[in-house]
């Protein structure tokens, strides 16, 4: 029988056993073969979500008009198409379609290569496969794309839920399903129990959401177009949003200052003129012209390629992933990173510090117990996921009994074990000595519980004076930085049926295990880094207060006095929250709620904050904070959360991510002021020039022209490597800061400007009717000369004179500096309404040139010490 779609209906409904269920998927307990995944991969398609798809560059060329310089360009060119005004409607489509072309261009290499960097963190499930009929099960991970119906699925805690299953074993299994539901709070699952269809969807796991805690197996019964999640997707019932990051906002808000700016300088231009010339519309091409000569139209192209450039530098040579390309500025923009400790800053396996006696003197047989209830625990539980203390356990057993030279675990047969749940933080292992002959008369087993010390304390026989007295004594052990277990063993006779929680009663206590977090080998090293340049670190973590300060001190930080959770909850004053959360260094004993409120109140605080996590519990921190970051072998779940992911274990490659971002922001705000200053003192002496001269200053082709050749020098910039200085601080774009800057070295450039008209009048004013072509050319060469200059005087901090081999900047400006003095010459001269200069104007423009060199020295040094 060929498997049909009417089988995974009948499978979700949950009728009838596992076995039935298996058999209506044609599959079994075992998996299915390789070749038959093979077969159905074919035949349903691949597991992806329907209709996504790259967009087509002619979509990309249309959504980019949208932009607002791009629709304010479109509109000033409909209005000189109206006025006849053709060579400026040339100009003016020119530059869209330009700019329409270099933005649609570079966003589609971008998505191309961020579709090529998301491979190397492609999720990927754990299924139970066959190579042969004959072959044994083996579980292997696969890209979640190539599931197929049939398939069994393997379920721990982190998982993303790769498509629908039906349940078929379940292991204290609790998942998120927000994504469908909009509940917060996270759902049990579980098998079911018996034959007949449940009344609810408890037996089933939806593709999207995330599992929390408990482990399970499930068998898909769909995928691609099949699952829930795409249906509510074509449905359009699930919609996500992603509010607007520090750049966005930034963006966007210096966007519109210029756009309102732009509009109110071409009715002062027409009413200027009519007042005080008695021009009328003939003076309307000029003000166009003036309008695109405000307008940074090559923003988005500049922003695109700058953060597309460092994205694609950071995977190359950092293992950096960005997978958001405006997380690249927010990143820059970072003076506060929170933290998540364990697997972050840490290793993955704790150490092993001690082991005491109830005495707090030092006992090996207290780990060998402890070794001994995590080796069956781990054989017996069926754990899908080894726990890092057991691990740690093991291993400083192995060494003890290396360098006694003897076994730690020969004489020990496993009977049972009672893992740890949600709401239980004690194991047990069930185990007997066969070679002990009084032991095997009597039929008896040996209990090993370890745990946390006050579940273990309050199941061992124990009057109060002495649990207090041991109480503190693990309080002593965990204010000291180390995490504690308790140790406790008891003889039963060996139980007919399954062992419960029940004989967990009148243990025996042991003693204590310490264990420290081993540090991860670059993170002291990180965090100094993050330190030098202006990012403060804060440690937020679930642990004690004392170890995560241990940890603090290890890393070379001051932990200051560690707040908790229960002083985050008596806090209702967010402006208290506020301060608490600027001064703090370390927030222990945090829940995901609490991170994220930590984080929240640090951005209402005016902080730009990234969070570094790697667990199910930071997801709430990732979402809330400007940038999320994880590490390539954190959950899934985090990882498709992350704005960035480090695919390297090097946490100094963050750093290196901050100062590439840094780079990044300083090429766009050197843009930005390049461009806005010289538009803005070339708009302030067009006004002043118009209004004293008899005719124009500039013709309106002439403006455009000046204005293409402008924006193609300008794109160097977003290659431009600025001064290692400007990365020793978080980099942002702010539009207070900017207005500042461009209004003053806006002045400064129309004071060259005017300067320039005089040197012109006392050139050209033998010339007759020469003299206004004259004067054209001369003020065209002057505005591309001196926009040359402001390119290398005022990007990002590099000096004029520097060594080595020129770089874009230098041949840009170049090339503009030739177009300026060769174009008048050339025969486009004539054509563009310019004649040849005499040679006594180019004696006196480098004279004004020098002067104007001068003073944006002098300015920008005055601007540089500016607190």
């Amino acid at each position: 029988m060929a498997w049909a779609p009417e089988a995974s209906r009948t499978a979700a409904g949950g009728g009838g056993t596992n076995l039935e269920v298996l058999r209506a998927l044609e599959s079994g307990p075992r998996g299915l073969v390789e070749a038959e995944a093979e077969e159905r991969l074919l035949r349903h398609g691949e597991n992806v979500f329907p209709g996504r798809r790259p967009e087509p560059l002619p979509l990309r060329f249309a959504r980019s008009l949208r932009d607002p310089f791009t629709a304010v360009l479109v509109c000033l060119g409909l209005v000189s198409a109206v006025l006849a005004s053709w060579a400026t409607t040339c100009v003016i489509v020119v530059l869209v379609v330009v700019s329409c072309v270099l933005r649609a261009t570079g966003e589609h290499r971008a998505d191309r290569s961020a579709a090529g960097l998301r491979e190397l963190v492609a999720t990927t499930a754990t299924v139970r496969r066959r190579a042969t009929e004959t072959s044994p099960p083996t579980a292997r991970e696969v890209p979640v794309d190539q599931l197929v119906p049939g398939d069994l699925v393997l379920l721990s805690p982190g998982d993303l839920v790769p498509a629908d299953l039906r349940l078929l074993r379940t292991t204290g299994l609790t998942v998120h399903e927000a994504a469908l539901t909009g509940e917060s709070a996270p759902v049990d699952k579980s098998a079911p129990a018996a034959e007949g269809a449940p009344d609810d969807r408890r037996h089933l796991c939806f593709q999207g959401s995330s599992v929390v805690s408990g482990s399970g197996s499930g068998v898909v019964v769909a995928t691609g177009r099949g699952t829930l999640l795409s249906g509510a997707l074509a449905g359009s019932s699930l919609r996500t949003h992603t509010p607007r990051g520090p750049f966005d906002r930034s963006v966007n808000g210096i966007a519109w200052t210029l756009i309102r700016f732009m509009l109110l300088t071409a009715p002062l231009v027409l009413v200027a003129s009519a007042l005080l010339r008695g021009r009328g519309l003939e003076t309307l091409p000029f003000a166009v012209a003036v309008a695109v000569g405000l307008t940074p139209e090559m923003l988005p192209v500049i922003v695109t390629s700058a953060l597309a450039r460092g994205a694609a530098l950071l995977a190359r040579d950092s293992e950096v992933i960005v997978r958001r390309l405006p997380a690249l500025h927010d990143l820059g923009a970072v003076d506060v990173l929170c933290v998540d400790k364990t697997g972050t800053l840490t290793q993955d396996r704790p150490v092993v510090e001690c082991s005491v006696d109830a005495d707090g003197e030092p006992d090996p047989a207290v780990l060998r117990w402890a070794a001994v209830n995590a080796l069956w625990t781990l054989h017996l539980a069926e754990v899908p996921v080894p726990d890092a203390l057991d691990e740690a356990l093991l291993d400083a057993d192995e060494e003890a009994g290396a360098a006694a030279c003897t076994g730690a675990f020969d004489d020990y047969d496993g009977v049972a074990s009672l893992p740890c749940g949600p709401g239980r933080r004690i194991s047990t292992a069930v185990v007997r000595l066969p070679g002990d002959s009084r032991f095997a008369l009597a039929n008896t087993h040996t209990l090993v519980v370890k745990g946390a010390p006050e579940d273990v304390l309050d199941r061992c026989a124990l009057d109060d004076t002495e649990r207090e007295q041991l109480a503190g004594r693990a309080a002593a052990l965990a204010a000291d930085g180390l995490r504690v277990l308790a140790v406790a063993v008891a003889e039963r006779p060996a139980c007919s049926g399954p062992y419960t929680h029940a004989v967990e009663r009148g243990l025996a206590f042991t003693g204590f295990v310490g264990l420290r977090d081993a540090l991860a080998p670059t993170a002291a090293e990180a965090i100094a880094e993050l330190a030098r340049g202006g990012v403060a670190v804060k440690l937020l973590t679930g642990d004690h207060p004392g170890t995560a300060a241990r940890v603090c001190r290890e890393l070379g930080g001051d932990p200051g006095v560690p707040v908790t959770a229960d002083r985050i909850d008596a806090l209702t004053d967010e402006e208290e929250l506020k301060q608490l959360a600027a001064g703090t260094t370390v927030f222990a004993r945090c829940t995901p709620e609490h991170k994220a409120r930590i984080v929240q109140a640090l951005r209402s605080g005016g902080h730009t904050v990234g969070f570094l996590g790697d667990g199910v519990n930071d997801l709430a921190a990732l979402h809330a904070a400007d940038v999320g970051i994880c590490p390539r072998d954190g959950v899934d779940v985090a990882r498709e959360a992350a704005d960035v992911v480090l695919a390297s274990k090097d946490l100094t490659a963050l750093d290196r991510a901050i100062v590439a971002g840094r780079r990044s922001t300083s090429n766009i705000a050197a843009y930005l002021r390049i461009t806005l200053s010289s538009n803005v003192g070339n708009v302030v002496a067009m006004l002043v020039a118009g209004l004293m001269l008899p005719f124009l200053p500039m013709l309106p082709a002439q403006v455009l022209v000046q204005n293409l050749c402008f924006d193609a020098a300008q794109l160097a910039l977003a290659f431009d490597r600025p001064d290692p200085v400007a990365h020793n601080r978080p980099v942002v774009l702010r539009p207070r800061a900017l207005l500042r800057f461009v209004t003053g070295f806006g002045l400064l450039n129309a004071a060259a400007d005017l300067a320039t008209f005089g040197v012109l009048l006392l050139a050209v004013h033998s010339l007759g009717e020469d003299g206004q072509e004259a004067f054209h050319a001369g003020w065209f060469t002057e505005n591309l000369l001196t926009q040359a200059m402001v390119m290398l005087l005022l990007r990002s901090g590099r000096q004029l004179a520097e060594g080595g081999t020129p770089g874009p900047i230098r041949w840009a400006t170049a090339g503009l500096a030739v177009v300026g003095l060769l174009l008048p010459l050339s025969p486009m001269g004539p054509l563009l309404g310019m004649a040849v200069l005499p040679a006594m104007y180019y004696a006196l423009l480098a004279v004004v040139l020098a002067l104007y060199a001068v003073g944006l020295a002098a300015a920008r040094a005055r601007f540089d010490r500016a607190p």
